[in-house]
Formats: C-alpha cells, sequence, structure tokens
C-alpha cells in the first residue's frame, strides 16, 4: 500500500465516511510533514519516514495513549537523533500520552516528562528526568541513568545538613545528608564524572564544602567536545568529565601518569544506603556503568 493507504488503513476497517479519511489523512501527512511522499510505497521510503508513517497510522485512530515499543532501535544513531525531536514535535501538537519504552538512556531522558526505571519487573523511581538523573532512590537507579562512580564508606558524624563519610584511603569527605542517616550507616557515594574537576594543582579553597582528593592519571579520552579521564585515587578508580568550554592550543594537557587532584562540592554528591541486594544488582550491571573499585 502506498503511504496515504497506510495511515488510512485504521479509518477504512472502521468503515468511516470517505470525506472524513480524506480529511484526517490529509491532517497527518501534514503532521509528519509528508505530504509529497503519499504516493509512495514501502520499499521508496528511508527508515525514519517508515517510522513516521507508522506513527501517523495509529495517530489517525486518536488514541487515548499511543504505546510507542522500542521505536528506533534499528534506526542509526543521527536518524534516531532526528527521530526524537520529530517525535517531541508531534507529541506537543497532539497533546496525546505517549508511552515511551527503551533502553536507551539519551531517549528516555531527552524525550520524557516522567521516567519509570523498572529492575526485573518492578518499578525502582518514577520522577522527572531530573529526579531520577540529580537524586536517584537506589543505587540501582544512580548506576543504570547515566555514568558515576561509587565510593563505599561510612557516616561518621553530622554537621547540620551535612555529614562526614569515611571512605577506605580517603580523607573524610562531607556530603549533603538529604537521607537523614546517621553515623554508622553503610552509604555508597555516588559522584557524576561531570560533577568531579580536575587540575594539576591543589584547588585553592579552604572551604569545608570542597572534597579534594589526590589522584594519578590512568587513561585520556578526548571526545571534542569533553575529555574523559580515568583516574587512580588510592584504590579507587574515578571517571572524571571535563567539559571543554574554553581551549587553549599553548595550554599543557592533563596526560597519562600525571599527578593530579580531583575534587567536588559537598552539594553534588549524594548517598545511598547500602544493602546487599543493591550490591548484587550493581554487580549485575556492565562494568563501565559502575565506578571500578
Amino acid at each position: 500500500m502506498t503511504v496515504r493507504d497506510n495511515i488510512a488503513f485504521g479509518l477504512v476497517i472502521a468503515k468511516r465516511p470517505a470525506a472524513e479519511i480524506e480529511r484526517e489523512v490529509a491532517a497527518m501527512l501534514k503532521l509528519i510533514q509528508m505530504e509529497d511522499q503519499a504516493g509512495k510505497k514501502p520499499d521508496q521510503l528511508s527508515g525514519g519516514q517508515k517510522q513516521r508513517v507508522a506513527v501517523a497510522r495509529a495517530l489517525i485512530n486518536k488514541p487515548d495513549v499511543l504505546l510507542l515499543d522500542e521505536p528506533l532501535a534499528a534506526l542509526d544513531l543521527k536518524l534516531r537523533q532526528k527521530m526524537l525531536i520529530e517525535l517531541d514535535m508531534i507529541h506537543d501538537q497532539v497533546g496525546i500520552t505517549f508511552l515511551y519504552v527503551t533502553h536507551d538512556q539519551g531517549e528516555a531522558m531527552s524525550l520524557s516528562d516522567r521516567i519509570a526505571v523498572m529492575d526485573a519487573g518492578r518499578i525502582e523511581q518514577i520522577g522527572t528526568p531530573a529526579e531520577i538523573y540529580e537524586s536517584p532512590r537506589t543505587s540501582f537507579v544512580a548506576a543504570f541513568i547515566g555514568d558515576t562512580n561509587f565510593l563505599e564508606g561510612e557516616v561518621t558524624a553530622l554537621d547540620g545538613e551535612y555529614c562526614s563519610v569515611r571512605i577506605p584511603g580517603f580523607p573524610d569527605v562531607s556530603c549533603f545528608n538529604d537521607k537523614g542517616l546517621q553515623p554508622g550507616n553503610l552509604v555508597y557515594l555516588s559522584v557524576r564524572p561531570e560533577k568531579i574537576q580536575i587540575s594539576r594543582d591543589m584547588p585553592l579553597s579552604n572551604k569545608r564544602d570542597v572534597n579534594a582528593i589526590p589522584a594519578k592519571v590512568e587513561d585520556v579520552i578526548y571526545l571534542g567536545s569533553n575529555t574523559k579521564y580515568w583516574v587512580r585515587a588510592d584504590n579507587h578508580r574515578v571517571q572524571v568529565m571535563r567539559q571543554h568550554f574554553r581551549f587553549f592550543l599553548d595550554e599543557k594537557p592533563i596526560r597519562w601518569k600525571d599527578d593530579v587532584w580531583i575534587w567536588w562540592s559537598s552539594d553534588d554528591g549524594f548517598m545511598l544506603e547500602r544493602f546487599r541486594k543493591d550490591d548484587e544488582k550493581l554487580m549485575s550491571l556492565p562494568p563501565q556503568k559502575v565506578g571500578e573499585q
């Protein structure tokens, strides 16, 4: 069938009037920006165009909820990025609920108003993308959404809304105690790579909310917009991401085996109480998603 026939299929089966079918199909063709492709057959379309036709074929029936199950899995990276923007625009125009199932964290974060993170059929957390990323409730959510560094420690003292955490091989670090943990509680301290600063020089700050740790560079990957570093701090392997807000060609870059300092604010780490089930879940995730110990 042609693009037009595919989009009209649901209304034809429902035996709607011809005038209504023509009007609704024209509206859908305009919505997916394929008015000039209406007479083409599927083998004349690109992967992205086929996906748009599939969405239009479903939307023309005016559902209350549209289920999209891994809709972009078969597309290449650039086409997926383009389709994400188009799906978001279509969603804004039609105004119905999209239930979008995906294993791609980038898709989930960029497209969703609310995310449900599931593990073994159970919902671990529901929230906005920012809530899921910045304030995960469990170690599984923290490890599954984005990259993070996990440092095993123990709460040793309270200081107002903050607390001290003892991590083997580190000086005591300060962390915002949003979960009300008490001295003696075992915790994972999770710090996202982009929250950590890196320099050859020790940070010139006497503030108690800056956690500074000496380290040695083990790996460097230049990615254009940013550079990823893996550093060894005592027995802990920590990932750091340095954004290139400004770049000077005459600046001496940080290289493999350099001695450096890494540091982060007390407000940029978050604590998760440690349970055996969390340890088991973390061990089942791909290693690159968990700060290697």
